[in-house]
């Protein structure tokens, strides 16, 4: 993400002062929460595992779950970059191409 639209997010928050409301605990709510509805758009759709018709929504609901993201990791002072690249490299160690290519087993079970 563009460190342009993590300033924004950070600005839209600013600007109506609701920092004050945003502590790691409703943060991680918030982030479940959207992440519900986004699931929603999915919801009893049976064989329709796809997006077609579903892309506003599913934009709407993506974005909010993302912006809660930006706000969580500028409360607990986490550089994104930083812990995504982390978690790369802790699931390319747990998933190396040659045993995970083409499968979608877990790690323990490769």
């Amino acid at each position: 993400m563009r460190a342009e639209t993590i300033k924004e997010i950070i600005k839209f928050r600013d600007d109506r002062d609701w920092k004050q409301f945003h502590n790691p605990k409703d943060l991680a709510i918030s982030i479940s929460l959207e992440a519900a509805e986004l699931l929603e758009v999915f919801q009893w759709s049976a064989e329709d595992i796809g997006s077609e018709g579903k892309m506003d929504k599913i934009k709407e609901e993506l974005a909010d779950v993302v912006n809660y993201c930006v706000l969580m990791a500028d409360v607990c002072g986490l550089d994104l970059d930083e812990i995504v690249l982390e978690k790369i490299k802790r699931n390319n160690e747990k998933y190396p191409v040659e045993k995970a290519k083409g499968r979608k087993d877990k790690y323990d079970q490769l």
